[in-house]
């Protein structure tokens, strides 16, 4: 048995305790993967540039000058702010570098480079270093370079083109779904790095750009129009999915609730509905009826669902008959919509000593022989 596997008991040591962390991340692709980082007890220093910081640290909301985003991104992580645009804050990083295992960085390619921090340099100095460059379109190519920010990420990406009503513009999701999960991808590499390094000794360069993560998102908009040279053309829907019906956003008594019926589920749905009858409807037979009549069965939907007096009592139903259903849920509500988001920790509630009191999204991720989350303070 290693010194490593008696320090760490199961339960009890965190999965990264241990392992130190330079993150040169801001705003929120960088901080989403050192966010996560810190939950599973890695100790992470932020580096940040004087005399204000993170550019989030600022950002409304604020109670007592302190910012909701910044207190979400950054809990746990120990801040260290230096002028790297000196030779003294140069030389400081490069003392702190034998004593780290990653380093995660979310500027445009090239400046750390150009700082003398870019990964060859940091390997000279620990041969075991790994590094993550999360950028908008990666390290190497004709775009490289190019200023990206999530938005432009779904832009290129296509999810914007996928987004929206077929005989609208399209639209931005919303959330910042470029950032974040490029950040997880980051924090998914950053494992496997850490377990080649554990077997050869080496440390690494990780490249995660945004638009690769984004474009690897889609379902079928890419392989379908491809494989049928341009018969299938891949358009946004709205508010109901494509490749079959039912399925997508109702309007319920009083918000919107999402069905989701297939073949196995559609006999549970005609009995939800009080209607066996709709089995025998030509109109309804199968999928490729069913969505050449969609805005009919929409209508019958609908009015079905208009019936109740609340959102509740339509899931209820549709819930006892397995029909797949959830009512669409504003993010701040969504411990009110059922105790087990607050139970399984989906949703917390931190304290912040300036901040106070807030909800956040919880850690997602769950090991069975993980000890309890620990209670973080941003800095």
């Amino acid at each position: 048995m290693t010194e490593s596997q008696e320090s760490h008991q199961p339960g009890v040591t965190p999965y990264l305790e241990g392992v130190t962390v330079l993150d040169f991340t801001q705003y929120l692709a960088g901080p989403s993967c050192t966010r996560l980082l810190v939950e599973m007890g890695a100790d992470v220093i932020k580096v940040e540039y004087p005399p204000y910081g993170d550019p989030v640290r600022p950002s409304p909301p604020r109670r007592n000058g302190r910012s909701a985003y910044h207190v979400q991104q950054n809990r746990g992580k120990r801040s260290l702010s230096v002028d790297l645009t000196t030779s003294e804050g140069i030389s400081l990083i490069e003392d702190l570098i034998p004593k780290v295992d990653i380093v995660v960085e979310n500027y445009s390619p090239g400046v750390m480079e150009r700082r003398g921090l870019g990964y060859n340099r940091l390997r000279q100095l620990n041969p075991r270093i790994i590094m993550a460059s999360i950028s908008g379109f990666g390290q190497s190519g004709p775009l490289s370079e190019k200023t990206a920010f999530d938005f432009i990420a779904q832009a290129y990406s296509g999810l914007m083109h996928m987004t929206g009503e077929p005989d609208g513009p399209p639209m931005l999701i919303g959330a910042g779904i470029a950032d974040t999960s490029t950040g997880v991808h980051a924090f998914a590499a950053l494992g496997y790095a850490l377990y080649r390094r554990d077997r050869t000794g080496e440390g690494s360069h990780l490249d995660i750009g945004m638009v690769d993560v984004m474009y690897h998102m889609q379902e079928t908009a890419v392989s379908g129009p491809s494989l049928s040279e341009g018969e299938v053309v891949a358009m946004r829907t709205g508010r109901h999915y494509a490749p079959a019906s039912p399925a997508g956003i109702f309007k319920g008594p009083k918000g919107w609730i999402v069905v989701f019926a297939l073949e196995n589920q559609i006999a549970n749905l005609w009995a939800a509905l009080g209607s066996p009858e709709l089995a025998e409807d030509p109109r309804f037979q199968n999928n490729r009826t069913r969505l050449e009549y969609r805005d009919d069965l929409t209508e019958i939907i609908e009015q079905w669902m208009s019936a109740f007096e609340t959102d509740e009592e339509v899931v209820a139903i549709l819930e006892q008959h397995r029909v797949p259903c959830g009512p669409v849920v504003e993010p701040v509500k969504l411990a009110e919509t059922h105790p087990h988001f607050l139970e399984r920790g989906t949703v917390r509630e931190v304290t912040d000593p300036l901040a106070g009191s807030m909800l956040i999204p919880g850690f997602p991720l769950r090991f069975s022989d993980a000890p309890d989350l620990p209670d973080l303070t941003a800095a």
